[in-house]
């Protein structure tokens, strides 16, 4: 039978499948080429993450119009990002958790495929502190706790700048979110931030839950501010437990003690502050004073008498290295 002897209705069938066949088709190829952006191997260093498993019982997801590696994986639970477990977080899909799954295909930043930000290998866990510094000649490393406070930390930061010093300052979260320009200033400068819990409490007498919120919180607001976590930490009033250690490392960070008290926090005046300095300098010297909790007018004006003094004596005057 020839197309012309077909009955119109057989002919106008055959018309509409032809035509839906063409469609479809096409939509395929078309969803190939875009799929091919999505589906190229990750480059180096980046993580490729599972699509997520459906709750059972759950209703399954409407079904998109293209292969599902075109779309890229799913959101998983415990996926990486940046090196860093994160709940709900996967891949370059990451920041489409949470909202209505896509009815189309799109392109997806050149940057999702960049090898994952550089993480430091995490510390042992201690069962001391650091009480002093390797002994590579006359060294010393200067400490100031509790700060930053707008009365006394910028004239110390101004006598370690004018002698071209290095300091290490162990802050409370507390003090730092109240006053952030301080935070981001002894960083600049090139001070080492360190932590010194959210709120001065007596770390034994917490529960570990507080411990980490205390210690967690802490190194939150720091990296917030300056762009980097800090890598030391030291328990207020010196007074360390098990839990304080390990929680410390599962941040990062590694405890420092002193090894010089200039019972600043007394408040015995300049005059007794430098003379404790004077006796207790020697060689891998941690020297602990004060900017906050207090007046520290005592030892605002006792480092700029015994700084130039520790130089000429041959001291130098530096930071730990990590």
């Amino acid at each position: 039978m020839t197309p012309d002897q077909m009955a119109p209705g057989r002919r106008t069938v055959l018309r509409i499948a032809a035509a839906l066949g063409a469609t479809t088709a096409a939509g395929v190829f078309a969803a190939d080429r875009l799929g091919a952006f999505d589906t190229a191997a990750p480059g180096p260093g980046s993580i490729a993450a599972p699509a997520a498993p459906t709750a059972p019982g759950s209703p399954s997801p409407p079904a998109a119009p293209a292969p599902s590696a075109a779309a890229g994986p799913g959101p998983a639970a415990g996926a990486l990002a940046d090196g860093v477990a994160v709940p709900g977080a996967a891949g370059p899909q990451a920041a489409a958790a949470g909202r209505a799954p896509a009815t189309g295909y799109r392109l997806q930043p050149m940057t999702a495929y960049t090898p994952p930000r550089f993480r430091r290998a995490l510390p042992p866990v201690r069962t001391r502190p650091f009480l002093q510094v390797a002994q590579t000649g006359r060294t010393m490393v200067l400490t100031f706790d509790d700060g930053p406070d707008p009365r006394y930390t910028p004239p110390i930061l101004d006598t370690l700048r004018r002698h071209r010093v290095r300091a290490m300052f162990f802050l409370c979260g507390e003090m730092a979110d109240a006053h952030p320009d301080l935070v981001r200033r002894i960083s600049d400068e090139g001070h080492v931030l360190g932590n010194h819990s959210w709120s001065h409490p007596l770390i034994p007498s917490l529960r570990p839950s507080r411990i980490r919120t205390e210690l967690g919180s802490t190194s939150e607001t720091i990296e917030r501010l300056t762009g980097a976590a800090p890598l030391w930490y030291r328990a207020p009033f010196g007074a360390w437990n098990r839990h304080s250690f390990e929680i410390g490392a599962e941040l990062g960070m590694e405890p420092l003690a002193w090894t010089v008290d200039t019972l600043d926090w007394t408040e015995p005046g300049a005059d007794a502050i430098v003379t404790r300095v004077r006796a207790g300098a020697a060689p891998g010297v941690v020297v602990l004073s004060h900017d906050a909790g207090g007046d520290r007018s005592g030892t605002v004006a006792a480092l700029d008498r015994y700084l130039p003094e520790l130089l000429d004596d041959g001291y130098r005057l530096t930071v730990p290295h990590r």
